[in-house]
């Protein structure tokens, strides 16, 4: 079976969690027999400019078959100019909103023209916000899959997502949460849906390499691993942090790894690594007491999965559907609303090895039940046989 993943931007330099996710499916699918993946996507490595990072044409990424193709840059006025559509999305003109979704981009036309001319079994479109998805759903609607990566933002309250969602034949969703968002959204019921997920596997890294490569020496350590952004939470979470080593000194540190767009304050016991590799990645995993993800708009955050297979629990946002669902549904980890509950887990999670044991035993049964590659690549294949079986002629 051959599938055609149409998306924004590809390949092992972007940074998105929804195309790491589709890169990495994309990846482990053919690898089975009898199955093959084209990406059409554009040129891009960032979504800010959409300014050519790879160079136009074919090639094949991991045994994937890519073709990327150039697409408009955006206009540097975007944001200031989408931040009055999006005042009241809701109430958008057709007009208003096709420019926005033209604006936003990437907006190119020969990538439309490959999505038409895919001789595809099924093309799956991935995420539900850009042009590529909107403008190349509607005209394969009868063999399309949307990956919709969606959460409650305003943008997909624009009057346009109710005609891509209602176009999609099917839906593939990384969370019970998500999916439950979309079908109180739009009327979808009846779409055939599979809540997949994203699969998880271990990497190499010693917890020793890491914290001598950061200085860490034998502190204990909370982690945020992924992009220090304010709009990810870490602002908030570094601010909780210095708060709390005010009303209980000692040795505890956070660490944050990952690319950095805003940078917390100076503090003795903050540390910012920066990006940094894999290996030192899953080290500093199986190093840290506990995996904190602040951040109150993620789709699936693979992170939370990543530090139960590590062997850590995990603190999330109780305003983040998709990680506390993770967390309530595993009982692998425990999230805060504020402050108070912040203070609170965090004295229960360093000051009790037990607790940490038990929570991580937990996550790691979930993540083996439902996240390992093999079980989610049999869902996923079986889904996708389905629908083409169920195709009309």
């Amino acid at each position: 079976m051959k599938l055609a993943y149409v998306l924004p931007m590809y390949g092992a330099e972007v940074l998105g969690g929804a195309e790491g996710a589709a890169r990495a499916l994309a990846e482990h699918l053919v690898e089975r027999p009898g199955w093959s993946v084209e990406v059409l996507t554009s040129c891009a490595r960032e979504s800010t400019t959409w300014a050519d990072a790879f160079p136009a044409g074919t090639t094949v990424e991991g045994g994937v078959t890519v073709r990327r193709m150039h697409a408009e840059p955006r206009s540097a006025d975007f944001d200031d100019w989408s931040a009055r559509v999006l005042r009241h999305p809701e109430h958008a003109a057709p007009d208003l909103e096709r420019e926005w979704i033209v604006r936003q981009g990437p907006t190119s036309p020969e990538l439309i023209d490959a999505v038409v001319a895919s001789d595809a079994d099924l093309v799956a479109f991935h995420p539900y916000l850009y042009h590529p998805t909107v403008a190349g759903l509607p005209r394969v609607a009868s063999r399309s899959m949307l990956h919709a990566a969606a959460h409650d933002e305003a943008p997909i309250r624009l009057p346009v997502f109710r005609r891509v969602f209602g176009d999609a034949h099917a839906l593939v969703f990384w969370t019970t949460g998500e999916q439950r968002f979309v079908n109180r959204t739009f009327a979808v019921r009846a779409t055939p849906q599979l809540v997949l997920g994203i699969g998880v596997e271990s990497g190499a890294g010693e917890a020793d390499a890491a914290r001598d490569a950061l200085g860490l020496g034998d502190r204990p350590y909370l982690l945020c691993l992924g992009r220090v952004d304010a709009g990810k939470g870490t602002s908030m979470l570094a601010s909780f942090f210095t708060a709390y080593k005010e009303r209980h000194p000692g040795p505890l540190t956070l660490v944050f790894a990952g690319p950095v767009k805003n940078a917390p304050d100076p503090h003795p016991d903050i540390v910012v690594a920066g990006a940094v590799d894999e290996p030192t990645k899953w080290g500093l995993l199986r190093g840290a007491d506990v995996l904190v993800n602040p951040s109150a708009m993620e789709s699936f955050s693979i992170v939370v999965l990543e530090a139960w297979e590590a062997g850590i629990p995990v603190l999330v946002n109780a305003r983040c559907q998709a990680t506390r669902d993770h967390a309530s549904q595993s009982n692998g980890g425990l999230w805060f609303d504020g402050y108070g509950e912040f203070e609170v887990a965090v004295e229960r999670l360093t000051a009790d090895a037990s607790l940490r044991a038990d929570l991580t035993a937990r996550g790691r049964a979930y993540v083996a039940a439902r996240y390992h590659w093999p079980t989610l690549l049999d869902r996923y294949t079986a889904f996708c046989q389905r629908l083409t079986a169920e195709a009309p002629v």
